[in-house]
């Protein structure tokens, strides 16, 4: 079995951001992208943790990731927001325009928000948890599609035409345990593939494709070529296609091509509709009872979506993030490009203040 190292959630923090900064991120973004990989791994997603790092690294020395490129509004209304990221960081620009949407939001009913031209924005569920913790809704969805656009195949294709296409859903409780859907729409998201190749392990059946389009379950076929499957057949494909169409009101589809990408982003002030408390109140028990629906043979609970994630941060927060020596040991070569330590003298009061145990 791979060796694993314990890290506590302020001294990852403080590797990553760091390492951008070194990169030539400005302060501020470097903070607010290594808050959100560090999240991602604390809510037990760590295929948008981390390990990510390497590969944004590899961005920035290509000269397709921007680390210092700052949001552009290109269009504005009360209830609008369309967005140039400048090519830089996902994640700093997704948490901006979130902020602003529920600025708006808060002011009004509702804000939609249409983002083109950014890097990879990370876990959605990040930005879910920020609309629910304003007492908002928030919806979230990226996509791509058309001729190589991505490795998930359309259902009854041969050949990937669609990324992952990815939505997530957070609804306010009131409580630290609001309602998260966050999933992508092929059956698994690319950075688990890449969890499973840094564990040694292999993946479900009925997820991938090796480059012949015969299934696979080994993560080195995928990266051989492969491709990924939708999930729930054509019902996760019909939903991948709804996710490049919302992010095409970017303006981002090529009719010569048949291409079409974009982020687009949603919130609504359910106090526009109800007192905000009472509808907490309402949702936490609506949970509260599907909860309560005797267990299946075989589960110990029923769960809600959100649960998972708060548990594992709770318990994350407390007892460190495990990350496998594969990716430690990139983590390792990318701070020591830049003569930076991994160590813990490299945490700062402000780091520790980031992630008090709950």
């Amino acid at each position: 079995m791979e060796k694993n190292h314990l890290f506590q959630a302020p001294r990852l923090h403080a590797i990553a951001r760091n390492i951008f900064v070194a990169a030539g991120a400005s302060r501020h973004i470097a903070e607010d992208v290594a808050e959100i990989l560090v999240k991602a791994n604390l809510a037990g997603h760590d295929s948008h943790g981390v390990l990510r790092v390497p590969a944004y690294l590899r961005g920035i020395d290509g000269g397709y990731l921007n680390p210092a490129a700052e949001p552009a509004i290109l269009a504005e209304t009360a209830n609008t927001l369309r967005l140039d990221g400048g090519g830089g960081f996902g994640h700093y620009t997704s948490r901006w325009s979130m902020r602003r949407a529920i600025e708006k939001a808060q002011a009004d009913v509702s804000c939609c928000v249409s983002i083109s031209n950014t890097g990879h924005i990370g876990r959605l569920g990040e930005y879910a948890e920020q609309a629910a913790a304003a007492g908002c809704i928030g919806l979230i969805t990226v996509g791509m599609g058309g001729e190589g656009a991505g490795p998930t195949v359309p259902y009854g294709g041969a050949k990937g035409r669609f990324s992952t296409n990815p939505i997530a859903i957070g609804v306010p409780t009131g409580d630290a345990s609001p309602f998260i859907v966050d999933y992508a729409t092929s059956v698994v998201a690319e950075g688990k593939i890449q969890v499973a190749r840094s564990k040694g392990t292999e993946l479900p059946e009925g997820c991938i494709l090796d480059k012949h389009g015969a299934p696979s379950v080994k993560p080195a076929d995928f990266y051989d070529g492969g491709a990924l499957l939708a999930f729930g057949k054509h019902k996760g494909y019909a939903l991948s296609m709804f996710t490049c169409l919302l992010g095409g009101l970017a303006g981002t589809f090529d009719v010569d091509t048949g291409r079409m990408n974009g982020i687009f982003m949603q919130v609504i002030r359910p106090a526009a509709f109800t007192p905000l408390a009472a509808y907490q109140k309402g949702v936490r028990a609506f949970l509260d009872g599907i909860k309560a629906t005797p267990p299946a043979s075989g589960f110990d609970e029923v769960l809600v979506p959100g649960d998972f994630e708060h548990r594992t941060r709770v318990q994350r927060l407390v007892s460190g993030i495990e990350i496998p020596d594969t990716i430690h040991t990139q983590l390792q070569e990318c701070a020591a490009r830049f003569s930076l330590s991994l160590g813990e003298d490299t945490v700062e009061a402000a780091d520790k203040a980031r992630y008090r145990p709950q």
